[in-house]
């Protein structure tokens, strides 16, 4: 099975290389996905929220959504799992840029999703929805540019995910808790 995930991984890289590259938008998907190294961009906002009186319970859940999820991820699945970049193990793809940790699951994608889906269950949808969209924007971009197979982005996706959902959820009902 894993070595199937694999083979489709690898093919579907190569398919965007061929069919949806193109050296007008390398110099666009570069930029978004730059918005994403080290989370910069969530940082920032999480950052802007917890400064924000209004905005404050919001930049909570996001400090905490992002600091799970860059655990799960960064130090417990890349190192557990140890999956090498497609650019080293498929020679004809070639790499828009390069990273020096593990494939899987992709940081960047679990960063945005965690982020930007307490973004869009927090805020109104003005605020949450284009912080929704430019997370799938950054998670694809991560494929565009040869730097993660499609099971590391849905992977690093599911994780943010899952560790926005956790926090919310805790966090409201030890809020509830607490007021009675």
């Amino acid at each position: 099975m894993v070595q199937y995930i694999t083979e489709l991984d690898g093919n579907i890289l190569l398919l965007i290389q061929e069919f949806l590259r193109f050296e007008w938008l390398d110099p666009v998907v570069l930029f978004l996905t730059s918005l994403g190294n080290g989370g910069a961009v969530w940082i920032v906002l999480t950052a802007c929220f917890l400064i924000w009186k209004k905005y404050q319970r919001t930049g909570m859940y996001m400090a905490f959504a992002l600091l799970f999820g860059a655990l799960i991820t960064n130090v417990l699945l890349k190192n557990l799992v140890m999956r090498p970049r497609p650019y080293t193990m498929i020679p004809e793809l070639h790499a828009l840029v390069t990273a020096s940790d593990w494939s899987f699951p992709s940081g960047h994608s679990t960063s945005s999703i965690a982020a930007s889906f307490v973004m869009y269950r927090e805020l109104p949808r003005s605020m949450g929805l284009p912080a929704l969209i430019l997370a799938v924007v950054i998670c694809l971009s991560r494929l565009y540019v040869g730097v993660h197979y499609p099971s590391d982005v849905l992977c690093g996706a599911a994780v943010g995910l899952l560790s926005a959902v956790c926090v919310m959820y805790f966090t409201k009902h030890r809020e509830a808790a607490r007021t009675k």
